[in-house]
């Protein structure tokens, strides 16, 4: 039967068993949760005004992938790149006043782990793959690319696609995918050598990650910028967009915290809800209102570790974000 003759609802629910893929894939173009549902959103009514052109439903899942990856470079021409503070420029130092936030849709944002895999019960392998191509570096490196570059990358080293079904997913040659993925590859490799790379921890080792988290949220809820540093790695990095700033050292993060989100009497001042987030541990961010005693959505924190401390903080400071998460928008004072 081809697509033409099914029914919107019959068409509609073949569409919705590739929803968490494609909206991964799209997620992985632009960098922005939000985003990539509009993408996927998109990609369904461009689908069903041109379900004509499609004989059979065999090669539905290729054909949702083209007009998906498409539709995000239509969008990237019109659109700035997303971008993390660390890839605006180097390190800021505390001798330096904090720079104003900056509200543009400039920021990529987390992307809930609730998304990924749709299997109930996933191997190990899926698991790790799965972390590995949604990891917040990753994703930093990828918005480097020049658009049909990381288009290339996804589809060629992420989805595994032959060169001939790119090069016609992207109107292009055989030659030209090639060559794209060579160039995209070298940007990846030599990226390696910098800040975004050292984020990635991909081999999955957390030893004794219950204690450490608890210790990390312990630190935090009680204002204490001392243990939250025994925590951190020597070389760890924090950033907190919408600021345009990313620092860089146990020292200067203590000196930070200390100057800015644990100032004065800051005891019971922050609450944290785990989730996670980019394969990573992650945590709904509330900060408790002075007048009501409430704690109001702050955002969402994803937290880094290799091995058993901590290397980078990364605050999304975007209560809007918790949504996707499935988390409250506040929580009650805390008792006693």
């Amino acid at each position: 039967m081809s697509l033409a003759d099914q029914s919107r609802d019959e068409l509609g629910a073949q569409f919705e068993l590739y929803r968490r893929e494609l909206r991964a894939h799209c997620y992985r173009m632009l960098g922005a949760i939000q985003d990539a549902e509009d993408m996927v959103q998109e990609t369904f009514l461009r689908a069903w005004r041109r379900r004509d052109t499609l004989e059979t439903t065999s090669s539905l899942k290729s054909w949702l992938y083209a007009i998906a990856t498409n539709i995000c470079l239509d969008t990237l021409k019109r659109r700035p790149r997303r971008v993390a503070p660390v890839m605006l420029g180097a390190a800021s130092t505390l001798a330096e006043p904090i720079p104003e936030k900056t509200f543009e849709p400039m920021w990529m944002e987390p992307y809930p782990d609730s998304l990924l895999l749709a299997s109930p019960d996933p191997t190990p392998e899926d698991l790790l793959i799965e972390r590995e191509q949604v990891a917040l570096a990753f994703i930093v490196v990828l918005q480097l690319l020049p658009p049909r570059q990381r288009a290339v990358l996804l589809l060629r080293d992420v989805l595994d696609w032959p060169a001939s079904e790119v090069a016609a997913f992207l109107d292009t040659t055989v030659p030209a995918v090639k060559s794209a993925l060579h160039r995209a590859r070298e940007l990846i490799a030599a990226r390696k050598l910098d800040h975004a790379a050292q984020l990635l921890n991909l081999n999955g080792e957390f030893d004794g990650a219950a204690q450490q988290l608890s210790a990390y949220v312990n630190a935090w809820e009680a204002g204490d910028g001392a243990a939250l540093a025994q925590l951190l790695k020597e070389d760890a990095t924090f950033s907190m967009p919408p600021i345009p700033a990313w620092y860089h050292g146990k020292e200067s993060i203590h000196a930070l915290v200390l100057s800015t989100v644990f100032d004065g009497d800051a005891y019971g001042r922050w609450r944290l809800l785990p989730t996670a987030a980019n394969g990573q541990p992650a945590f709904g961010l509330y900060r408790q209102d002075e007048t009501s005693g409430y704690y109001q959505a702050y955002g969402i924190q994803v937290v880094t570790f290799s091995g058993q401390l901590v290397s980078d903080i990364t605050t999304f400071m975007d209560a809007g974000l918790l949504r996707h998460f499935k988390l409250p928008n506040a929580l009650p004072p805390a008792c006693g």
